[in-house]
């Protein structure tokens, strides 16, 4: 640096922007200056650090001219960490990868960012459940990691509400006597939609069935259905997604058994035992058969424990 040999003034520009290839970045410079103090004989320069970030943003709105994510300083990517390893270094002491902290420069708390992602590790998924106000360990945290893993590899950042989706679908399920191995539809604007469903029961057999329903959603339950063998009615279905062409659909299902076919549409309050499930993906299809595989768990876990109950005289 120009400093080092006894240069007091330096031209500089704020992001770096000048005519052909820009002029020295007055953010790196300045910041240069305030870190390696010692090395460069103690200058300084008296600008207040707390107002790089506005200003870089500032400048970015009047002149149009954004700056690249991995740029120094300012850069979106600057305080980004998304590496497994970073991420539990940071969490653990920021200054293993941060010589600057992001106060500093007047970017909020809000804005450090720990991105989730393919190669995030269970520390950072328990620290950002711990900040939504879940505090979860065990097999249900090692549970909720192996399914982030799966989203992350088909979406490059996981949002909160992903998170949030993941553990609202996962919280305190029965065991599971069903579980769903495969699923595939077929749809269209032509004819019926068919399914084509692969159970795995607990002792570990697989049981396959196909059915045709009015629609990919009432096709797979109906598939269900055929193989799980209990008549049942969803007395309530919600499915929602967030923001996103690649968001995670949550599907909350509420049924209760009766000796009638299985409908999707009836509203009636029914007056027996209903069972909720819920279930995450971020295919609509599937996170329905999840949620409607884990109500039909809670009902044939109840029916198997209320017949228990009956062969003991206490029913």
């Amino acid at each position: 640096m120009a400093a080092e040999g006894g240069a007091r003034q330096l031209e500089v520009s704020v992001n770096g922007i000048g005519e052909r290839a820009g002029n020295a970045a007055l953010e790196e410079v300045v910041m240069a200056l305030k870190c390696r103090k010692e090395i460069l004989g103690g200058l300084y320069t008296g600008i207040n650090t707390k107002h790089i970030v506005p200003i870089s943003k500032m400048v970015m709105e009047y002149t149009g001219l954004h700056v690249q994510p991995h740029k120094a300083i300012v850069g979106a990517n600057a305080f980004s960490h998304e590496s497994g390893i970073h991420q539990d270094g940071v969490l653990k002491f920021r200054g293993t990868y941060e010589i600057i902290s992001h106060e500093d420069i007047g970017l909020s708390q809000s804005n450090e960012s720990i991105v989730l992602g393919k190669l995030s590790g269970r520390h950072a998924i328990k620290t950002q459940l711990l900040k939504l106000g879940y505090d979860i360990d065990g097999k249900d945290l090692d549970d909720i990691f192996m399914r982030f893993k799966e989203v992350a590899k088909t979406k490059k950042r996981v949002t909160d509400a992903d998170i949030e989706s993941l553990v609202t679908s996962k919280s305190i399920q029965a065991k599971a006597m069903w579980s769903l191995g495969n699923i595939q539809v077929t749809h269209g604007n032509v004819g019926f939609s068919t399914a084509t469903v692969k159970l795995l029961s607990l002792d570990g057999r697989e049981k396959i069935a196909c059915a045709v329903g009015e629609g990919p959603i009432d096709a797979s339950y109906k598939a269900i259905n055929s193989i799980v063998q209990v008549p049942i009615t969803i007395a309530k279905h919600v499915t929602s997604a967030l923001e996103g062409t690649n968001a995670i659909s949550s599907t909350r299902v509420v049924i209760y058994e009766q000796n009638n076919n299985l409908s999707v549409t009836s509203t009636e309050e029914p007056n027996f035992h209903t069972f909720s499930g819920d279930g995450a993906d971020m295919d609509t299809v599937i996170s329905s058969a999840q949620a409607y595989l884990n109500a039909l768990n809670k009902l044939l876990a109840f029916n198997d424990l209320s017949a228990g109950k009956s062969s003991n005289g206490k029913v």
